[in-house]
């Protein structure tokens, strides 16, 4: 568009030619804001900026607003969009250098397809200097006692309003129907981090309520507090969030109530609240609250197993003897048990294995934890992992609910796993794991768990012959096998045998509600004649049969006798056949032989009161195993029976 130096005319701008805006009384200037050229302006607004007409026509309109190009393009958006505008956040330099502080009215101008905006300019300096004089003379013509009257009056009040403004601890702020700024306490001032003069005149939501606590955009058109002044009612808000001067964000709860001048909305006053204390003490106290239900479902468990271990008929004992091998075990627990090493426990069954791993536990320093035992001979094959390391709802048919797992359960003290030989081949390998990393996985759950576990393991099996057999793993014995103690059976400690039958007796004696009975030289020596198969656990049940069945003394010559084994009766004994030593071969023909005869008895039944195990006065599965590594099978015994 070609530009003269002094009467430029653009098409649909007659009406505002040079001429006429020469007339208006303040400075003005016209501004194509499509091309960023001045167009127009009068002699006021040359005076302004003590520069010519001439010299301004044709020039850009930003160069006037050095550093302010970004404010001036959405002012003048602002009033292309709206008709109208208005700012008092503009500056300009005069040619001598001041700078002027200004505020500008707009207004579009020319035909609609124009992007015309004619721009009023105001000395703000000037205007205060106008206004004051004008109260002055109001004053003045009003009377002087009047002036003083109203002054005071007015100053009463804003001390007043500012006393409570200060004392108020929430922040206040207020804007008018534009949404600016009009007013903000010293509460608001130290949560939002912005002074009061560098808020008022300001679009509040753009300064400190634009974004979401997520960053995400909030769109003015669905601020409640603008809402307060649209509609006339009062917002409030539980959840919301403000931003600082810093850009760091907080917690807020607020209202917003209308300001009302005749009916009609004029803007609203805010009062907000910050949130970030109460928020982090609910978050602190959900937390708590979840920790303690945690701690209570795992309490409800280990009373749980507390009481199943209670119904098993657990009776805890000390260890009892002053044998050399018992001496020597005491001597092991000593030195494993403040360590957290893992220990294996060796021996035949009955010969006190979970005592041993009892005595380790309370030893150590998870005393204060419990010691959860597993039965591995006890759990069907396809809930291994289920026991072991717990289940999610869902995981399987039948799973109901979520599951503790027992290394879950015995986290901070031990774990014994008893006849350790059981586990199946295959879940092996996770048991590995677990004591390799102390990390495992619910069945059903990816989220992997961390636990401290002090594993104690016992076999009544030969470990080496089944890693040989391949039902082992080797590297899991290593592992189990850190620290080994062998459970040496009664009978290579006989002279232990007055001792715990006495101990045995009194205590049975005591669960029976029998008178106290003596227990005879000879009957120690007829104990000390048998073999014991079963060990320490076996001489417990003899004692017990004894103490139900005697009259008012034990007599283990009498037909009561029949609780003994034969050998035990001055029968044939089984380590001596007369004076002859027996060799390992014909005691171990004896055993078989003794296995077969109650098989034989029972028609092939293990378990049950009336199976071969009772009759052996052997646990079930401890028989079970004893077979099958005698290669004995109990279905041949049911067939001959039939």
């Amino acid at each position: 568009m070609p530009v003269t130096s002094t009467e430029p005319t653009t098409p649909g701008t007659e009406a505002m030619s040079p001429h006429w805006i020469n007339h208006l009384p303040e400075p003005a200037v016209l501004v194509d804001a499509a091309l960023d050229v001045i167009l127009a302006l009068n002699t006021a607004m040359a005076r302004l900026l003590g520069c010519s007409r001439g010299s301004l026509v044709g020039q850009p309109c930003t160069k006037l607003f050095r550093d302010q190009r970004p404010q001036l393009i959405a002012f003048t958006e602002e009033t292309l969009f709206r008709g109208n505008a208005w700012s008092r956040d503009f500056t300009i330099e005069h040619r001598s250098g001041r700078v002027i502080e200004l505020e500008i009215s707009a207004a579009r101008a020319g035909e609609a397809e124009d992007q015309h905006v004619l721009l009023l300019l105001r000395d703000r300096q000037l205007l205060k200097t106008l206004r004051e004089r004008h109260e002055v003379n109001h004053y003045h013509r009003g009377g002087l006692l009047e002036w003083r009257r109203v002054a005071e009056l007015f100053k009463d009040m804003e001390r007043e309003n500012q006393l409570i403004l200060h004392a108020v601890g929430e922040g206040i702020y207020g804007v008018d129907a534009e949404g600016r700024t009009t007013f903000v306490n010293p509460a608001a001032e130290r949560m939002l981090g912005w002074r009061y003069d560098e808020l008022m005149g300001r679009v509040a939501h753009r300064v400190m309520h634009h974004s979401h606590e997520d960053g995400t955009l909030y769109p003015l058109k669905e601020c409640p507090i603008y809402a307060a002044f649209r509609d006339g009612s009062v917002h409030r808000v539980g959840e919301d969030w403000f931003w600082r001067k810093d850009g760091s964000g907080f917690p807020v709860e607020y209202t917003s109530t209308p300001i009302m001048d005749n009916g009609h909305p004029v803007g609203a006053v805010v009062v907000f609240r910050d949130m970030s204390s109460r928020m982090q003490a609910q978050k602190e106290l959900h937390q708590a609250l979840e920790e303690v239900e945690t701690l209570k479902h795992r309490l409800e468990i280990e009373n749980a197993y507390l009481q199943e271990e209670l119904s098993a008929e657990y009776h805890f004992h000390e260890i009892v003897g002053q044998s050399d091998a018992v001496k020597g075990i005491v001597r092991r627990i000593g030195l494993v048990a403040p360590t957290d090493a893992n220990v294996l426990v060796t021996g035949e069954s009955g010969t006190g294995k979970e005592l041993i791993a009892r005595a380790i536990h309370q030893a150590s320093d998870r005393r204060d934890r419990p010691l959860i035992r597993v039965n591995c001979a006890a759990i069907p094959k396809d809930l291994f992992e289920s026991e072991f390391f717990g289940h999610v709802k869902g995981a399987f048919t039948g799973a109901f609910s979520d599951r503790v797992g027992r290394f879950e359960l015995a986290d901070g003290g031990t774990l014994f796993l008893d006849e350790v030989g059981e586990i199946p081949l295959e879940l092996q390998g996770k048991l590995l794991r677990v004591l390799q990393d102390q990390q495992f996985e619910r069945v059903g759950e990816n989220r992997t768990r961390a636990v401290n576990v002090r594993v104690i393991a016992a076999t009544n099996r030969d470990l080496r012959a089944e890693i040989q057999e391949k039902n082992f793993r080797e590297d899991l014995y290593f592992r189990l096998n850190v620290f080994p103690i062998e459970s040496v059976p009664l009978r290579k400690r006989i002279e232990d045998i007055p001792m715990l039958a006495q101990e045995f007796l009194e205590r049975a004696c005591v669960k029976f509600n029998r008178p106290r009975l003596t227990l005879r030289t000879g009957d120690v020596e007829l104990l000390k004649q048998y073999h014991w198969p079963g060990n320490v656990r076996e001489l417990e049940n003899v004692i017990e049969r004894q103490v139900i069945t005697a009259d008012r003394h034990l007599d283990f010559d009498l037909p009561g006798q029949d609780d003994l084994p034969g050998e035990a009766r001055g029968e044939t004994p089984l380590r001596h056949s007369g004076s002859r030593v027996m060799t390992e071969q014909e005691l171990q023909a004896l055993e078989i032989a003794n296995l077969v005869e109650a098989l034989t008895a029972t028609g092939g039944r293990v378990f049950g009161d009336d199976g071969a195990a009772a009759m052996l006065c052997m646990k079930p599965t401890t028989l079970a195993s004893r077979l099958k590594k005698l290669k004995i099978s109990p279905a041949d015994f049911r067939a001959s029976q039939t």
